[in-house]
C-alpha cells in the first residue's frame, strides 16, 4: 500500500475542522481538536495561510478558511459538464418560477449542490454551491434515489434518520413516494429538512438517457403549495428545465427512463 504524507493529510484535516461548526477557530482549539502540538499546528496554519487556503481575523487572531479555496471549488464545479449547460435554463426556471434554484448531483451518500440561483427578489439569500443535502428528506435526494439505483442503495446505506417531525423514515412509505416519484416525473419535499420549507425537483438525463442529477426550486411552504400540493405551474416549470438541461446533454428522447406523464 502506497504510503501518505503526514503533513498533508493533517493540513486536510485543518480545513475540514475550519469547514464545519464553528467558521472561525482559535489556535488552541484546532490543536486540541485534532490532537496535535500548538507548534506544529502553527507551522500548518501558516503555510495554509501563505497559500490562501487560511486566513487570520487581525483582531481576534482565529483562523477560517481563505479565498483561494472558492477559487479551486469554483474550477472544480466550472469542470462539470452538468453545470455548464444548465447555466442558462435554471437562470430561466429561478425568473419563471420567482423561487431559488438548485442543481444537485449525488456524491458521498448525499447531494452535493453545485449550482444555486437565488430567488429573484431582495431578499438576504446564502449561496449553497458546494453543500451537502440528505438524500431521504429532500426532493433533489428522492428525484436521485427515484431515478438512480447508486443513489438509491446509498440512501439506505446512509439511514433514514429524522431531521423534522415531517420526514420520511419507514423505508416502505418512502419507496412508494419514490414509485410515485418516477409514474409523475418529479418529487416533492415538505418541511422533511427545514420546518416550513418546500421544493420540486425533476431528474436530468444525460445522452445516455441515465440519470446525472436534479434539479429543483425551493421556497416557503405558502409560496410554492396551494391546496396542500405543490403549485402546477412550479412543477411544470420544473419539469421543462430538467428536459431542457437533458437536451443539452444529448438525450432528445426519454425512452427507457420514464419522466412521467404530461
Amino acid at each position: 500500500m502506497a504510503r501518505t504524507i503526514q503533513s498533508l493529510e493533517r493540513a486536510a484535516a485543518v480545513l475540514r475542522l475550519l469547514a464545519g461548526g464553528e467558521r472561525r477557530l482559535g489556535l488552541s482549539d484546532i490543536a486540541s481538536t485534532l490532537g496535535l502540538a500548538k507548534g506544529t499546528t502553527h507551522g500548518l496554519l501558516r503555510t495554509l495561510q501563505q497559500e490562501g487556503f487560511v486566513e487570520q481575523d487581525p483582531v481576534s487572531g482565529r483562523y477560517q478558511l481563505g479565498a483561494e479555496l472558492l477559487r479551486l471549488g469554483n474550477s472544480y464545479l466550472d469542470v462539470h459538464e452538468l453545470r455548464a449547460r444548465a447555466l442558462v435554463w435554471t437562470d430561466d426556471l429561478a425568473r419563471s418560477g420567482g423561487e431559488s434554484v438548485h442543481l444537485g448531483v449525488l456524491h458521498h451518500q448525499g447531494v452535493l449542490i453545485v449550482h444555486h440561483v437565488f430567488r429573484p427578489d431582495d431578499s438576504r439569500q446564502v449561496l449553497e454551491i458546494g453543500t451537502m443535502r440528505p438524500l431521504h428528506s429532500t426532493a433533489l435526494g428522492k428525484v436521485l434515489a427515484a431515478w438512480d439505483p447508486v443513489a438509491h442503495s446509498e440512501m439506505l446505506d446512509a439511514g433514514l434518520k429524522s431531521i423534522t417531525d415531517r420526514t420520511v423514515t419507514d423505508s416502505s412509505v418512502l419507496e412508494r413516494e419514490l414509485e410515485e416519484a418516477r409514474s409523475r416525473g418529479w418529487a416533492g419535499e415538505n418541511g422533511e429538512t427545514w420546518e416550513g420549507i418546500a421544493a420540486v425537483a425533476a431528474p436530468i438525463l444525460d445522452r445516455h438517457r441515465m440519470p446525472v442529477g436534479a434539479v429543483g426550486v425551493m421556497g416557503a411552504v405558502e409560496r410554492v403549495h396551494a391546496d396542500g400540493a405543490p403549485r402546477p405551474r412550479l412543477v411544470a416549470a420544473v419539469r421543462d428545465c430538467a428536459r431542457s438541461i437533458s437536451r443539452d446533454l444529448g438525450a432528445d428522447r426519454f425512452r427507457g427512463v420514464s419522466l412521467g406523464s404530461e
